[in-house]
C-alpha cells in the first residue's frame, strides 16, 4: 500500500496546529487497517459508529474481507440511514462526494482515500464478487419460482444492472425483491368483470353535475380510477391536495359494494401510516358515503354499509405490530381477514412496512393506494410510492386500457396518455393520477404547484407580493421571530398556541365532575391546539425542533398563557416516539396533556381521531417528545389552520423541493415561511431528493 508523506517537517514551529493534526489524521494511505480511518471517519461525524461497526462486523465474518468491501459496507450502512435501500456503485466510484454528500472539509481525506482503491468500476464489482460475504444476482434471477443455490445467507447482495449495479444489505434487497413479486402479480391478474354492469353503476355514482370538467373533451380520472380497481387487486390512486383520493376511495367503494354478488359480507378495513392520517381517511370516507346515500336513496344501502367499515388504524395496528419485534402478527402464514383494503398517505409507508403489508393480503383481495408521489418519502428507507408512480404523469396506458376506459368509465384517453412503445408495465395499467384539485386551487395551492414545478421565481413572487396575507414570508428572522408567531400569531391569520391554552384555562367547572363536559372540552382544546403548528426541517441547532420546543414552551410560560412544573404540565403537548400496541399509541401521535374527571385529576394525554377520544395516563408513556414544533415528515397526514415553516440558517443540504412542498400543502387557510437566510426557498426547490432504489428496475426487470 502507498504511503502519503508530507514535504513539510512536522517539528518546524511555524506548522498550525490544525495542520498538525491533519497531517497526522490517518488514511487508507497511511494505515494497514482500513477500519482505523472508518472508524475515525465516525469520530468526525462524518459517518455514523453503527456504519463503521458494521464494517467492523465484516472483518470479523471475515478477516480477508479487502478495503473495497468494507469501505462499501460501510457506505452502504449510511445511506440505508439516510433512506436509500441501496448502494448505487458506479456513482461511488466516480463521484463518492456525490453519493456521500459530505461537508467540504471532508474532501481531502475523501479524496485521499480513493487514490489508494480499485480506479475502476469492474475491479470494485470484481473484489465484491470475490467475497464470501456478497451474493451476486442479476434481475433476470429474481423471479417468484427462481432458487440460486448461491444463496448462503450472505449479508450483502450485489444486484442491478451491468452498467448501474446496486449494492444491498439483505434484508433491504428481499423486501424489494418481494415487493416488486407482489406488485406484478396482483397488478397483471385481472378478475373477471361484467364491463356492463360497471359503466351502469359508475355514471350513476358520478353524477355529471358534480363534476368540475372544463369541457366533456377533458378526462374524468376519478371516474377511470374507479373502473381501474374493479379489474385487479392492486390500485395506485395518486394525486395532489384537494384532488379528490378519498373521495374517489368512497365512490370506489360503494362500486364495489354495488357490484358484489354478497355485499352483505364485504370485509373493509381503513388504514393510513399514523393515527391522525388514519382518522382523517374514515372522515372523508364517511362524509363521502352520506352525501351520496343521500342522493341514492334506497337503490344502495349505504347507511349500513358504513356502518359496517371497521373503525381506521395505523398500518401498526391494523398488521398487529408486537413488541420487541420487526415482525407482525398477520403475515404471509396468517392472512388479514379482508375483502378491500384502502391505504391512504402511502408515500410515507417505507420499503419494509410495504412488503409486510403486500404479504399480509389475502390474494383475492383488493389494494387500494391512496397518497401523493410529490410528498416526502417515509422517514425509513424506500421511497415507494415514488418508485411506483415513476409513470403516472405520463400514463404509459397499452391499447386494452384505452378500450377498457371507454367501455368501462366512458372516458377516452388522449393520445399523450397511450403508451409509444412496447414498454408498459401491468403496473402502469392500474396507476391513476388525479389531476384536478377541487379545493385546493388558492394561493396556497398555487404556491404548492410553482414549487412542484420547479418555478423559483413564480414561487417567490406569490409569498413575497401576497396582500391577502394568506401568504407571508419572513427574512431575516431570529428565533424570537418563530416566538412570536407561536405566542400572538400574525395579521391574517391569527390562530396560534395562545388558542388552545386559553381553553385550557377556562376550562368549565362542570367538566371536573361531568364526563360528558370533560370529553367536550377536551375535544376543543385539541381542537383549537391543531390550529397552529410549526414545522421544521432538522431535529438540531437553533431552528430545530429540539431547541424551538424548549424555546416556544419558555416563551408561552413568560406570556402567562403556560405553567410548567417538572416534566408533566396541563398542556404540554406531546408526540409518540415509539409504537406501543399495548397502550395503543404508535409512533407520530400526537395529543395533549390534559387533567382527567370524575375525581381523577391525575393527568392524562389526550388524542383525537376523527371523533374518537383516547387517553393514556401520563405515567405509562416513557417515548414521547414536546411536540410545539415538529418535523416536516412528522407532519404528513395532518392540516392546519395556519403551518409556519421553518427553513434553517446553514442547513441548504437537508432542503429538497418534496420538503417544502409538503410544509406547504399542511396548510388550510394561512402560511407563513420563516427564511433563516437568503436563497434558501430558491435552493430548496432547486433540488429534488433522489433515493437509490431498485425496485423500479425490478418492476420493468
Amino acid at each position: 500500500m502507498n504511503t502519503l508523506t508530507s514535504s513539510q517537517d512536522p517539528s518546524d514551529a511555524a506548522m498550525t496546529e490544525s495542520a498538525l493534526q491533519v497531517a497526522c489524521e490517518p488514511t487508507l494511505a497511511t494505515v494497514n487497517d482500513p477500519l482505523t480511518v472508518l472508524h475515525g471517519w465516525a469520530d468526525k461525524g462524518w459517518l455514523r459508529r453503527l456504519d463503521s461497526a458494521l464494517a467492523a462486523f465484516m472483518r470479523e465474518l471475515d478477516p480477508s474481507a479487502t478495503p473495497v468491501l468494507l469501505v462499501s459496507t460501510a457506505v452502504l450502512a449510511q445511506m440505508e440511514g439516510r433512506g436509500h435501500t441501496c448502494l448505487p456503485l458506479r456513482l461511488l466510484v466516480t463521484q463518492p462526494d456525490e453519493v456521500l454528500a459530505w461537508p467540504q472539509t471532508a474532501q481531502e481525506d475523501l479524496n485521499a482515500v480513493w487514490k489508494t482503491l480499485p480506479a475502476g468500476l469492474a475491479d470494485w464489482l470484481e473484489a465484491l464478487r470475490a467475497s464470501p460475504l456478497v451474493r451476486s444476482v442479476t434481475l433476470q434471477q429474481t423471479g417468484e419460482n427462481f432458487k440460486d443455490e448461491s444463496d448462503r445467507g450472505q449479508p450483502l447482495v450485489l444486484s442491478g444492472t451491468p452498467t448501474e449495479p446496486l449494492l444491498y444489505l439483505r434484508r433491504y434487497w428481499l423486501h424489494e425483491r418481494q415487493v416488486a413479486c407482489e406488485v406484478l402479480q396482483r397488478t397483471a391478474a385481472c378478475q373477471p368483470l361484467d364491463e356492463m354492469r360497471a359503466r351502469q353503476w359508475l355514471d350513476h355514482l358520478f353524477d355529471p353535475a358534480d363534476s368540475t370538467l372544463v369541457n366533456a373533451a377533458e378526462v374524468d380520472w376519478q371516474k377511470l380510477a374507479c373502473a381501474v380497481a374493479l379489474r385487479a387487486s392492486l390500485t395506485v390512486i395518486t394525486g395532489g391536495p384537494g384532488t379528490g383520493k378519498t373521495y374517489t376511495a368512497a365512490r370506489l367503494l360503494a362500486l364495489l359494494f354495488a357490484m358484489h354478488g354478497e355485499p352483505q359480507r364485504l370485509r373493509v378495513a381503513l388504514a393510513a401510516p399514523t393515527g391522525k392520517a388514519a382518522a382523517r381517511l374514515r372522515q372523508s370516507i364517511d362524509a363521502s358515503l352520506q352525501e351520496l346515500s343521500k342522493r341514492l336513496g334506497d337503490e344502495l344501502d349505504l347507511e349500513t354499509f358504513t356502518k359496517r367499515i371497521g373503525a381506521a388504524r395505523t398500518l401498526h395496528a391494523l398488521l398487529g405490530a408486537r413488541p420487541d419485534t420487526r415482525q407482525f402478527r398477520f403475515n404471509a402464514s396468517h392472512l388479514l381477514d379482508v375483502d378491500i383494503l384502502i391505504v391512504d398517505e402511502a408515500s410515507m409507508i417505507h420499503l419494509e412496512m410495504m412488503s409486510a403489508l403486500l404479504q399480509a393480503m389475502p390474494r383475492g383481495a383488493k389494494l387500494i393506494l391512496l397518497g401523493d408521489k410529490d410528498q416526502l418519502a417515509s422517514v425509513e428507507a424506500g421511497a415507494v410510492l415514488g418508485d411506483l408512480c415513476r409513470d403516472a404523469l405520463s400514463g404509459h396506458y397499452d391499447l386494452e386500457t384505452a378500450r377498457y376506459a371507454q367501455t368501462v368509465a366512458g372516458q377516452i384517453l388522449p393520445k399523450e396518455f397511450l403508451a409509444t412503445d412496447s414498454k408498459t408495465t401491468p403496473l402502469a395499467q392500474q396507476t391513476v393520477m388525479l389531476r384536478q384539485s377541487r379545493r385546493f386551487g388558492g394561493l396556497i395551492g398555487q404556491l404548492a404547484l410553482a414549487v412542484n414545478g420547479g418555478n423559483c421565481e413564480l414561487a417567490q413572487t406569490l409569498i413575497t407580493r401576497d396582500t391577502t396575507a394568506v401568504l407571508q414570508a419572513s427574512y431575516h428572522p431570529t428565533v424570537a421571530t418563530v416566538l412570536d408567531l407561536a405566542v400572538h400569531g400574525r395579521p391574517g391569520a391569527a390562530a396560534c398556541y395562545a388558542d388552545y391554552l386559553r381553553l385550557i384555562s377556562t376550562r368549565p367547572a362542570h367538566a371536573l365532575i361531568n364526563v360528558s363536559s370533560h370529553e367536550t372540552w377536551v375535544k376543543s382544546v385539541l381542537v383549537a391546539f391543531d390550529r397552529f403548528r410549526i414545522l421544521c426541517a432538522v431535529h438540531d441547532g437553533d431552528w430545530g425542533t429540539r431547541s424551538l420546543n424548549q424555546s416556544v414552551q419558555k416563551a408561552l410560560a413568560d406570556a402567562g398563557l403556560l405553567k410548567p412544573r417538572g416534566e408533566w404540565f396541563a398542556g404540554r403537548p406531546v408526540m409518540v416516539t415509539r409504537n406501543d400496541p399495548e397502550l395503543g399509541v404508535f409512533n407520530g401521535d400526537v395529543g395533549v396533556a390534559l387533567p382527567g374527571t370524575g375525581g381523577f385529576t391525575a393527568l392524562r394525554v389526550y388524542l383525537l381521531d376523527g371523533d374518537r377520544l383516547r387517553s393514556v395516563g401520563v405515567s405509562r408513556l416513557a417515548h414521547v417528545e414536546t411536540a410545539f414544533a415538529m418535523t416536516v415528515h412528522k407532519s404528513q397526514g395532518s392540516e392546519f389552520l395556519h403551518t409556519a415553516l421553518v427553513l434553517p440558517q446553514g442547513g441548504a443540504k437537508v432542503l429538497t423541493r418534496e420538503l417544502v412542498y409538503t410544509g406547504i400543502t399542511r396548510a388550510r387557510e394561512s402560511f407563513t415561511l420563516i427564511e433563516g437566510q437568503d436563497g434558501l426557498l430558491t435552493r430548496a426547490i432547486e433540488r429534488q431528493s433522489q433515493r437509490a432504489s431498485g425496485l423500479r428496475l425490478q418492476l420493468e426487470g
